[in-house]
């Protein structure tokens, strides 16, 4: 890959990463409950999950997922079933109690095993990423060049980029929130986490494969 093809590949790339999705908005909900070491966790959990896409993408297992209706709808279905089952979670859970200790902002106890797990099950829940990158990726691909050398730049390019947004959501987020201080804050954004992965898990499951 060329260094003017990969500028192209990295841009490309940032662009449809920077938009919100379930794995920011992940990421938002671990900053504001555990801080920064839940943020960590979470993103390196994501990124675990797209070195397999990656891979998945390079084995050509995406397209095959785009040539299989039945197995691409129950991939879809049962990441829209988890991703609202992560909603109904957040809004059926209480806001921590009011405490006066300035270190005790972040109430939640952190599990740092079931977070990375949960940004894996988030990450990898949607089929159309994997579509989309075995869409994306070989138009950048130099065929007079190893491709494994190639799909492993790529990666590299990816974990960087997702690393980068989801910090600055995360460092953003937690500057709010420690300016606000308040179980109000935490509430709010507990509820609207939720309200929006049921919205994400329903986008979807209704959602078709183009």
């Amino acid at each position: 890959m060329s260094f003017h093809t990969w500028v192209l590949f990295a841009t490309a790339y940032l662009v449809t990463t920077i938009s919100p999705g379930p794995n920011v908005l992940l990421v938002i909900r671990n900053t504001v409950r555990y801080g920064s070491r839940g943020a960590a966790s979470t993103i390196a959990g994501n990124l675990l999950a797209q070195l397999v896409v990656v891979v998945l993408v390079a084995l050509g297992v995406g397209a095959v997922l785009a040539a299989m209706p039945p197995l691409f709808v129950g991939m879809k279905v049962v990441g829209a079933v988890y991703l609202m089952y992560l909603g109904l979670k957040q809004l059926r859970s209480q806001a921590p109690k009011a405490t006066p200790s300035a270190n005790a902002q972040f109430a939640h106890v952190l599990n740092k095993g079931k977070i990375f797990r949960e940004a894996i099950l988030v990450s990898g829940s949607n089929p159309k990423t994997l579509i989309f990158l075995s869409a994306f990726m070989p138009q950048f691909i130099t065929h007079d060049r190893p491709l494994p050398e190639q799909f492993i730049v790529m990666y590299l390019t990816v974990a960087a980029i997702v690393a980068l947004v989801h910090t600055i959501y995360s460092v953003s987020v937690r500057g709010i929130h420690n300016g606000l201080g308040s179980n109000r804050w935490v509430g709010a954004v507990k509820r609207s986490s939720g309200v929006v992965f049921i919205a994400l898990g329903i986008k979807l499951l209704t959602a078709k494969r183009a």
